[in-house]
């Protein structure tokens, strides 16, 4: 993608925020953003103050639920709930100056990369503090009102991801049987809620205070809230890690601190059906992905090594069982 060319229409957009002599400065591509185009660049003012800020834009063929202007909306009701959220600057549809649908936000400081915030001896302190915090986060998600986000859909996310692998066309015996199992065993459904869809390690901003910023939120919709407990326990956003909430610490701390924050209250045996339909989620979503490679869609050593990570997540299953 051509960046010079966005810098004017993104001035355009920012001048309404920070006055008309407004200068972009280090427009530049981040590695952040698996589904869009993310870029970090400073703002910087008429009297030379400089703004962090995070360009975010809407591309062809994106796989998210949420378009982006519904993102930021959904960030600015969260920051309101009290969820750690990044500072909406601007968002607009395909109709504004940058001819894509985009969303400018502030720019968190802090580590995003699982491994070293698993990891990084400068976070030591604060890791054995992030499971119970991310139930306070999530307690924060789920007071979201849902008339804040009227766009948000209810769906059965159990039959939508067994369409998804229905509509690929290959055989999976282990994950069409935990599919199976999972249908046949399925909890009576909670209250609905604002279910953030993807709050896991790698979607937190992280820092030696703890949780900064809470992000990517593509995949949000409204349903049960132990979903989103249940992914933050999907074994694959351990790292490595022997403690099963999103590597950090045990269970209980999670519980805990999400009842505290006025979470509904945690049925275990639920929870646990919510963990394995995670990670019967993922093992969809990596057969996608590898889908993408060998179809041809996109050429990519990444996506195809996702689809070798299909066979663990059935393991994963397999071991789940009861």
């Amino acid at each position: 993608m051509d960046l010079d060319r966005l810098t004017g229409p993104l001035t355009e957009v920012l001048a309404a925020r920070y006055g008309a002599d407004v200068r972009v400065r280090g427009l530049r591509r981040d590695s952040g953003g698996a589904s869009r185009v993310t870029c970090a660049f400073d703002a910087v003012t008429a009297a030379g103050e400089s703004h962090p800020l995070i360009l975010r834009l809407e591309t062809q063929g994106a796989m998210a639920s949420n378009a982006l202007t519904q993102e930021a909306a959904l960030m600015r009701a969260a920051a309101a709930a009290g969820v750690p959220s990044p500072e909406v600057v601007a968002a607009m549809g395909p109709e504004g100056p940058l001819g894509a649908e985009f969303v400018v936000m502030e720019r968190v400081e802090g580590q995003t990369i699982p491994r070293r915030i698993l990891r990084d001896p400068a976070l030591a302190d604060v890791r054995p503090r992030l499971a119970a915090q991310c139930g306070e986060a999530l307690a924060a998600i789920h007071r979201i009102p849902a008339a804040d986000v009227p766009a948000l859909e209810r769906t059965d996310q159990l039959e939508a991801w067994k369409a998804v692998l229905d509509s690929i066309g290959e055989p999976h015996p282990a994950l069409e049987f935990a599919l199976r199992w999972l249908a046949r065993n399925r909890p009576p459904a909670h209250r609905s809620v604002v279910v953030h869809g993807d709050f896991r390690n790698g979607n937190l901003i992280i820092g030696p205070d703890g949780i900064r910023a809470v992000l990517d939120w593509e995949l949000a919709h409204l349903g049960d809230p132990l979903e989103d407990l249940g992914w933050l326990c999907v074994k694959a956003w351990r790292f490595g890690s022997e403690h099963p909430v999103g590597g950090f610490g045990p269970y209980e701390q999670l519980i805990e601190a999400y009842e505290r924050a006025g979470g509904t209250e945690v049925d275990r045996v639920a929870l646990r059906w919510w963990e394995m339909f995670g990670v019967a989620r993922w093992a969809v979503i990596c057969v996608m992905q590898a889908q993408r490679h060998l179809t041809g869609g996109e050429r990519s050593v990444e996506l195809a090594a996702l689809g070798r990570r299909v066979a663990e997540n059935e393991w994963d299953l397999l071991q789940m069982l009861p």
